[in-house]
């Protein structure tokens, strides 16, 4: 099935689409990837996560728990396009994954579960989606589940993620019976009988067609009062033609001003080559979004996506695999040949590209050569990492890396045998290196490593690589938050004179710092962030000092007075200051900061913070009870319930730690009826945290 709604491609460029698939857990995201993949023919059999069978989810840990871990990218093609997807985890301790994936992603499938609608991690991808600000379509999945309807879930969609839904189909039957869609742009019906992987196109069930007519109509009204042209054409004949309002639909979709809503049920097979038309027809090519804009020689500076373009790529992911050490790139601008040589832009380092392939999962094809808008794997870089950027080595250009989620769960490992000591601090820090999300640490007290991350699965995930691709088996500790530290009460006036004299040139530095707790962020959270000024007048203290000073602050963060906790949540300003003329230099002010904000953040009245989750619990009617009065008892605030066929949805914040060991506890509550999502929700003052620190240190 194929459809004319698209321009046909005059540029290389414009056959192409970069798209994610985003959705909470359990959504269908995997299994709409996996029907795309065996729709356009580059699978010949249909995977099924509940088999271990799918393309994407290749990792043994996603086989043996069901679910996607690790981004898979896969590269296919529809009606003349190349499609590089990529398949995105939907639990929330994997988000750093998603944040990467959508930096270098040109536009998405939102999926939603017809009968849950919009779940937690379905708003935390959205926002995610909107930061980056990528084009989305949406996909209502599992129609044919008990229960399912498609009009509820497009009202949560309104409701809850704010965007205009702009629904093309409906569906043709209800539940199991569920068959088929109607096309509401070009008025036809496309039905999936049994046993058929292809559409059997024909005109409306006249059952149907007065409803088909009717929404339509809502359709077209919709569209009008969001596109001016397709406006115009509804005032001057009250109506939309078809190509207006494929243009208009393709306009807002690029614009986010609308979303366009399909459905079916990718498990049967039933929606996904309308689904693909929809990617084809709506969401952009890399010649559609902005350019690239990175840091040159110290001024911004765009790169179009243009193969004759200097070389400028991303790499957003770093994989180790049997081919060799992985780096995943999104190629910018520019040409990349086999056997080149590259410049990280970052690190200043050359790297030589050996091989260049084209990705399906863990299946790879080799490539000569990679250009503007494709996403490729590459072997030869030794060092690079996620968030590098390669370029030219004659038009160096940074771009702006992902950002990383703070971790905000910790484990102590130690090898259990003398003989595996030496072997696990390399594949730590090799974990670390592929996972940016992933924190490690030596604690001072005990001497033990300590590897954080943003929850407890996430951290189970890393250990079990360890034991799997390393074959060690550390001893590791119960997994414990990560507390914070703030300023309660801040200081003034604190001078800190460096002085340092040991033969030859000395140190000296002289600052005074104000501290000051930044404003709360609402909501009972505690404010987050460090703001760093300088108030300095006349010159006493340079420019290059100043920066020096603030380097020094930065450095003096990591550790806090109460435990050793990273400190945020303050504003540091310099307000004056002394140079001598010999012995002052950017060394000695870095240490007067460092030692300077540590003296300062001794003397103010600190407060220690713990992090805090969303929680929704999904119970049976007979066992909110219950559930509410545990959520109670682990110090949990509830902030809603509404009911939901068949049950209740309690929403709540509650403190990490009390959520150790919280799904068995809900099973138990429950017999296995219950289940529940967080996501973190930022940090509150902890119970009794006192300014000495003894309060759960």
């Amino acid at each position: 099935m194929r459809t004319d709604l698209h321009r046909h491609p005059t540029s290389p460029l414009t056959a192409v689409r970069n798209l994610g698939i985003l959705a909470h857990v359990d959504a269908g995201k995997t299994t709409v990837t996996e029907r795309i993949l065996y729709v356009t023919g580059t699978t010949h059999k249909r995977g099924e996560v509940h088999d271990g069978t799918t393309v994407t989810d290749f990792d043994p840990q996603e086989r043996d728990r069901g679910i996607t871990i690790f981004a898979a990218a896969a590269s296919c093609a529809w009606d003349g396009h190349r499609i590089n997807l990529i398949d995105t985890p939907g639990h929330v301790d994997f988000a750093d994954e998603v944040e990467r994936s959508l930096r270098v992603l040109d536009g998405a499938i939102a999926v939603f579960d017809a009968v849950a609608g919009v779940e937690p991690q379905s708003e935390s991808v959205w926002r995610q989606a909107d930061r980056h600000g990528v084009p989305r379509i949406a996909f209502v999945n599992k129609l044919d589940r008990a229960g399912a309807d498609l009009d509820a879930a497009v009202e949560s969609i309104r409701r809850r993620l704010h965007p205009a839904p702009l629904v093309v189909q409906m569906p043709i039957g209800a539940e199991g019976d569920f068959t088929g869609v109607v096309d509401l742009l070009r008025m036809r019906s496309l039905i999936w009988a049994d046993g058929i992987d292809s559409a059997e196109e024909g005109p409306i069930p006249t059952t149907l067609r007065e409803e088909a007519l009717r929404r339509r109509r809502l359709l077209e009204e919709a569209v009008a009062e969001l596109h001016p042209s397709a406006l115009e054409e509804f005032c001057a004949a009250s109506a939309l033609g078809e190509r207006t309002l494929a243009r208009a639909l393709r306009d807002l979709t690029r614009t986010g001003d609308g979303l366009v809503v399909l459905c079916g049920s990718a498990y049967r097979n039933r929606g996904v080559e309308p689904l693909l038309d929809a990617v084809v027809a709506y969401l952009p090519s890399p010649l559609d979004v902005p350019a690239v804009r990175g840091g040159a020689d110290g001024a911004e500076q765009e790169r179009a996506a243009d193969p004759a373009a200097p070389f400028a790529a991303l790499a957003f992911k770093v994989q180790a695999g049997a081919t060799g050490r992985l780096t995943y790139l999104r190629v910018y601008s520019g040409t990349l040949r086999k056997g080149e040589t590259v410049l990280d832009a970052g690190a200043g380092r050359a790297e030589r590209v050996a091989r260049i392939l084209r990705v399906r999962a863990d299946r790879h094809t080799e490539l000569e050569l990679a250009v503007a808008g494709d996403i490729v794997a590459v072997v030869g870089p030794k060092a690079t990492r996620p968030g590098s950027t390669l370029c030219a080595p004659g038009a160096p250009l940074v771009l702006e890396a992902p950002t990383v989620a703070e971790p905000v769960v910790s484990v102590a490992l130690e090898a259990r045998r003398s003989a595996d000591a030496g072997r696990l601090g390399p594949a730590l820090a090799r974990l670390v290196e592929e996972d940016p999300s992933l924190a490690l640490r030596a604690d001072p007290e005990t001497g033990q490593t300590v590897l954080s991350g943003m929850g407890e699965l996430h951290l189970e995930v890393a250990v079990e690589r360890i034991r799997r691709d390393h074959g060690l088996d550390p001893a590791v500790g119960r997994p414990r938050v990560t507390y914070r530290e703030t300023v309660a009460r801040g200081v003034t006036g604190l001078v800190y004179r460096h002085v340092k004299q040991d033969g030859g040139a000395g140190q000296f530095a002289h600052v005074v710092l104000d501290v000051e707790p930044l404003p709360p962020a609402g909501d009972g959270d505690a404010a987050t962030g460090f703001v760093f000024r300088s108030a300095v007048v006349g010159g006493r203290v340079p420019q290059e000092y100043v920066r020096a000073v603030e380097a020094g602050c930065r450095d003096a963060l990591a550790e806090g007075p109460l435990g050793g906790h990273q400190v945020t949540g303050l504003r540091v300003v310099l307000t004056d200051g002394a140079i001598h003329p010999k012995d002052s230099s950017e060394t000695a002010f870095r240490s007067a900061g460092r030692l300077g904000l540590r003296a300062a953040l001794r003397a103010c009245a600190m407060l220690l913070l713990e992090p805090v989750a969303e929680v929704t619990v999904t119970v049976p009617d007979d066992a909110v009870g219950g559930v509410l009065g545990d959520l109670a008892a682990r110090r949990g605030r509830v902030t809603g319930s509404t009911a939901r066929s068949g049950g209740t949805v309690v929403t709540a914040t509650v403190p990490l730690a009390e959520l150790f060991g919280y799904a068995t506890r809900l099973r138990s509550r429950t017999q296995g009826r219950g289940s529940f999502t967080a996501r973190p929700a930022g940090h509150v003052p902890a119970p009794g945290a006192a300014s000495d620190g003894t309060a759960l240190r």
